[in-house]
């Protein structure tokens, strides 16, 4: 049998020959010493399969380590097993509940009724070591819908027997359990063969919860520096508290919404809540005299729309702000510095002009009649004489743009003058208890969305260019995020039900043959967890959401 294999993701494919029935899992340990880091999975003629797959016929296989999206999040599912079943040995039958993303990790709450004790915390990071160290099997299986059900009726999770019944659980493989040492969970995503795979990570107390921490996939073998990411735990906390208003949890709640008629009412609510937090921001900027607001988010965050709105309620404020991006900045062409491969890199901070930037943001602040630039992306020029502007003596600025967090971009303003806001789509919602619902997946389909309606690219050039899109948030955008004054979440907890309808026929497009396909299964299968949303008429011109589906007043 002849296999085309890919060590790592920008190698070459090369051939080998094996006898047929070789499991992926021998096929690594064959090539292990040659690889960077431990291998999770691998994709076979474009398919992720778990280690445990016996190949039986020619066939193209790379493999894949936690830099790629798939096997960090097969590392993540299968340690959120892995500290399941610890908390269970430690703490017995308590609930747990796998929420959000938080500090370079996961932030979950354990229900015991009494706080946890540092020595509580300690014990089950013991325990998560032991089982490593022991490389104790994680076993796949299938289970019956009514045996199911029961499991689920006995561990106290009514959400996960809705779910069943709704038929989803069959959505992806089946009712898919897997089992470790004697602990039993539904997992709808894939797993590493065993414990001894999950060499990484930390458990930590935290709020009123425990962080379950692991690698990113910059850097697979190192638990990350600790960052107390307050802001956004609050952000987060302010979703959950949204969530109960509108009485949606888990994506069963959101079902029953929708399939009871109650999907306007949720559009209605969802959006009263981002207005009510809009005023508020405005109304701190307004009370703390702020002159210089600057907007960063990662892609597909809204942050065009948020802006918008934001200088319209200043404007109700009394306020006349003026907005302006930082792209008219950009230094000249020639002058761009290049990435590693060579290429020009415009994302990179010193491809902006900050020192034209801050004078001229000094001098609007002055009272000066200023020349602001404007950038011809034709001719790779900053250009002049076009935008003669001055400004009041409260008037503010709206500045948008993804360097506006770092302190390196406004460096000579006055930091009494400046006031940072970090909007992104923190999604609260997840499938079940223990089953999460990924934000950069949630972030990829709007892009993919909008990227079809307005700049005519397919889902598979989305998928393709997404890991570049993470590349550059990961170094200009998200380490900056803590500098922000306040976080706006732009998610509606419904909205996923509605982009359903536009991204699922175009991951449906992208074919066994394509490198993207894995990437679009995926994808589909969270999305038929979900009931669709196929009146969103009423959803407002001015939501966030419309930046992405058309019919946004400030997207043409």
């Amino acid at each position: 049998m002849k296999i085309q294999l890919k060590l790592q993701p920008r190698a070459d494919f090369f051939e080998v020959e094996t006898a047929a029935g070789i499991t992926l899992k021998e096929l690594y340990h064959t090539y292990k010493e040659q690889l960077p880091y431990i291998v999770l999975a691998g994709k076979v003629n474009n398919n992720v399969e778990s280690l445990e797959t016996h190949l039986e016929h020619d066939c193209r296989v790379e493999f894949l380590d936690m830099r790629t999206q798939s096997a960090n999040i097969i590392y993540q599912n299968s340690l959120i097993l892995l500290y399941l079943k610890a908390v269970q040995d430690v703490l017995g039958d308590v609930s747990v509940d796998i929420e959000n993303s938080l500090n370079r990790g996961l932030y979950t709450e354990i229900k015991t009724g009494d706080a946890l004790s540092d020595d509580q915390i300690q014990q089950i990071e013991k325990r998560m070591r032991q089982i490593v160290d022991a490389d104790v099997p994680i076993v796949r299986e299938m289970v019956g819908m009514e045996e199911a059900k029961e499991l689920f009726h006995k561990s106290g999770q009514p959400e996960r027997i809705q779910l069943l019944q709704d038929g989803k659980g069959s959505a992806c493989g089946g009712n898919m359990f897997y089992s470790l040492d004697g602990y039993r969970d539904f997992f709808y995503g894939l797993m590493v063969p065993s414990a001894g795979y999950l060499q990484h990570f930390q458990v930590m107390k935290y709020k009123r919860g425990v962080l379950l921490r692991f690698p990113h996939p910059s850097a697979p073998d190192v638990i990350p520096e600790f960052v107390d990411e307050t802001t956004l735990y609050k952000t987060f906390g302010e979703q959950h508290r949204w969530g109960k208003l509108m009485g949606v949890h888990y994506v069963s709640d959101l079902n029953r919404k929708i399939e009871s008629g109650q999907a306007r009412d949720l559009i209605q609510l969802s959006e009263a809540l981002h207005n009510q937090r809009i005023v508020e921001i405005a109304d701190m900027i307004t009370k703390q005299k702020k002159r210089i607001i600057l907007i960063a988010g990662p892609s597909s965050s809204g942050k065009t729309t948020f802006a918008q709105r934001l200088c319209i309620q200043l404007r109700v404020n009394g306020l006349n702000p003026l907005y302006m991006g930082t792209d008219d900045y950009f230094v000249e062409r020639e002058e761009t510095p290049l990435d590693e491969f060579g290429e020009k890199d415009f994302e990179n901070l010193a491809a902006v002009d900050i020192g034209l930037f801050n004078r001229n943001m000094n001098d609007l602040l002055e009272g000066k009649e200023v020349d602001l630039p404007s950038f011809n992306f034709l001719t790779g020029h900053k250009e002049f004489g076009k935008r003669i502007t001055s400004i009041g003596s409260s008037q503010p600025i709206v500045i948008e743009g993804i360097h506006a967090l770092n302190e390196d971009l406004t460096a000579e303003i006055p930091k009494e003058a400046k006031f940072k806001i970090y909007i992104s789509p923190l999604t609260a919602l997840n499938i079940d208890s223990h089953n999460r619902i990924v934000t950069t997946d949630h972030r990829m389909l709007r892009r993919m969305v909008r990227d079809y309606k307005y700049r005519g690219h397919s889902a598979q050039h989305t998928i393709a260019s997404w890991p570049k899109v993470r590349a550059g948030e990961d170094k200009n955008i998200f380490p900056y995020s803590n500098e922000a004054d306040v976080m706006f979440n732009s998610v509606h907890l419904y909205e996923i039900s509605v982009l359903k309808k536009y991204a699922a026929p175009l991951l449906a497009d992208i074919g066994p043959d394509e490198p993207e396909y894995s990437d679009a299964q995926r994808l589909l299968c969270m999305l038929r967890f979900f009931r669709t949303i196929e009146d969103d008429s009423v959803i407002v011109n001015n939501s966030i959401l419309r930046e992405f589906i058309g019919g946004s007043v400030f997207v043409d």
